[in-house]
């Protein structure tokens, strides 16, 4: 019998050592034999964390207990372990056991299924034979046919043909070449590169090294944030396991070639998730871009022909050689073809890591995978690409998620973040949220950018604070135009979205704010105000909890806040339980 505990960030960030210690000292204290307690990455179902996994002899999974504090382990113990029988207080709903039902797995294959930290694990898994097979069956230009039949696109944000990008560093002059996996993984809410890297870290190197031979490199480099420690960790593990192997460093798998990969610890500059920032900041220099062209392809790190892909990107390589390109391009659409990883966060009921084929409809990630609003509260918006993505509305959420569609839309697939927002949320103050992220991001290099933001977000400042005046929205798409048309990198020329998508979408929500003074969505403390009803009781309880004697009156009679005092703070109303209190 094997337990598996799910110790990715999320589940450790929920207990799961705990949990383990627990298990260690429950086991220890009833004396259960031919246990194996081990570990996995995060399989995707973080509000479920900590997860623990009991698998029989023959590797049938027996059950899967959620939400394991350690109060809970010693029931499993005693029924599961001991007794053979599951312990039905723990064990998952069926409803949340369906989520990995509407997935196909291809890039989270691995993940919360085995030990990371075991190559022999990886390797039950059939790992590293797609790599011996491009190596000593397929001749590099057989590899990129392959990458290109399968129709892979980069899966970092801007979906440009993988095949091409490899084919254009192999054709490049120089007999050194580069090959990077760019893991700067910085959007708020984004966490698919660190959940990958914290479960899977060989099926990466495998990518790099079917990719490195593809293109000629003589080295790869994983860039890092260093932001991820227990993702650094687990590479640093795999990369030790693989040299020891013989798949990295001198004539891998029997061949004449030499490859190996190393790390690259990032600060974590959000704008080295742009290509040419990344590679100064691999040469030691501070992390701004350069002009394009020559493009890394034929001019990338040290000068050298260099190719970069996103962790997503190369997770999926060794599947399309293992199984064929045709059986990843008849996943999806006809021009977003497979999968993709997404992240779902904000207000949804099951917030995670889902990894559907591209075709499916926003509606479906949310509601059937994802579980839909918390609180069955209305359905409003999901900004989708980041700080560099745009809105998508509520009337729209029925477009198919693929590079296409969601690009029509005014927002981008991106990297796979999903911020889902209900009618709780201000877009004019979630415009303001973004932008306020790439402005402080700015690497200050080019004008459009540097002033153009700022001058953008003081605006949006303005009008959350009440302070809007005639014109400014006019003034912003200006701005906004211009900064998208003048900025000389990818963060500069997308910054604007969120508040593009937002005005286009939700431009009446600008005009409540600058217009009518008010915030519909009750978010922007400046406008609003916290009256008290008539169905106040006079029970104190409000001014009890009031943190600055902002409200008045005496036992059993109707009490007043004063709009003077008041911080808008909202402890008054979360207190009240007669629901006296309104927001306006």
């Amino acid at each position: 019998m094997k337990v598996v505990i799910g110790q990715g960030s999320c589940g450790i960030a929920s207990g799961a050592k705990k949990t383990e210690a627990e298990f260690q000292k429950q086991i220890k204290a009833k004396k259960v034999k031919n246990v194996t307690l081990t570990k996995a990455g995060c399989i995707g179902t973080c509000f479920l964390e900590p997860i623990v996994d009991v698998y029989d002899d023959d590797g049938t999974l027996a059950a899967r207990y959620v939400k394991v504090t350690p109060d809970k382990v010693e029931a499993i113990v005693k029924k599961h372990l001991v007794g053979g029988k599951v312990d039905e207080d723990s064990v998952i709903a069926p409803e949340d056991a369906d989520i990995l039902e509407h997935q196909k797995r291809i890039v989270l294959r691995n993940c919360g299924i085995i030990n990371p930290e075991h190559i022999e694990e990886y390797l039950a898994t059939d790992g590293y034979a797609a790599a011996e097979k491009a190596l000593t069956e397929m001749t590099p230009m057989d590899v990129i046919e392959e990458i290109k039949v399968a129709g892979l696109r980069g899966r970092g944000g801007a979906g440009f043909p993988t095949w091409f990008k490899w084919n254009s560093a192999r054709g490049s002059a120089g007999d050194e070449k580069y090959i990077v996996c760019n893991a700067d993984e910085g959007d708020p809410g984004a966490f698919m590169d660190r959940s990958v890297l914290e479960g899977d870290p060989h099926a990466v190197l495998e990518g790099m090294i079917i990719g490195g031979y593809a293109m000629g490199a003589i080295e790869g480099i994983i860039y890092v944030r260093a932001e991820y420690p227990l993702a650094i960790e687990r590479l640093n593990i795999a990369l030790k396991q693989a040299r020891e192997k013989g798949f990295l460093g001198k004539g891998i798998f029997g061949t004449d070639w030499d490859f190996d990969i190393r790390i690259k610890e990032g600060a974590g500059a959000f704008v080295c998730g742009e290509e040419t920032a990344l590679i100064a900041s691999l040469e030691g220099e501070r992390g701004m871009p350069r002009l394009k062209p020559p493009f890394p392809a034929q001019k990338g790190y040290w000068q050298k022909p260099t190719n970069i892909n996103n962790v997503e990107t190369f997770a999926n390589v060794a599947w399309i050689i293992r199984n064929g390109g045709e059986a990843f391009a008849a996943l999806g659409t006809e021009e977003s073809n497979g999968t993709k990883v997404f992240a779902l966060a904000g207000k949804i009921k099951k917030g995670g890591l889902v990894e559907v084929p591209m075709g499916q409809s926003l509606k479906n990630v949310i509601y059937k995978t994802g579980g839909g609003i918390k609180n069955d509260q209305k359905f409003k918006a999901v900004q989708m690409g980041g700080p560099s993505g745009g809105c998508i509305p509520a009337k729209l959420i029925d477009t198919p998620v693929s590079y296409e569609h969601i690009t029509k839309t005014g927002a981008i697939v991106g990297s796979g973040g999903m911020i889902v927002m209900d009618e709780t949320t201000c877009m004019v103050d979630m415009a303001r949220y973004f932008l306020n992220f790439t402005q402080s991001e700015s690497c200050g290099k080019c004008t459009y950018c540097r002033v153009g933001t700022k001058r953008m977000l003081e605006i949006l400042e303005r009008i959350c604070n009440g302070e809007g005046r005639d014109g400014d929205i006019e003034l912003l798409e200006e701005l906004a135009t211009k900064v998208r048309d003048g900025a000389m990198c990818g963060l500069g020329q997308t910054a604007p979205n969120p508040v593009l998508t937002t005005l286009r979408y939700f431009r009446n929500e600008y005009e409540d704010h600058i217009y009518n003074h008010k915030c519909t969505a009750h978010a922007c403390k400046a406008l609003i105000t916290y009256h008290i009803t008539d169905k106040c009781r006079g029970c104190t309880l409000c001014a009890r909890n009031c943190p600055v004697q902002a409200i008045s009156g005496t036992p059993k009679k109707r009490h007043k806040i004063d709009p003077a005092k008041c911080i808008k703070c909202g402890r008054c109303a979360e207190n009240c339980k007669f629901d006296a209190i309104v927001c306006e």
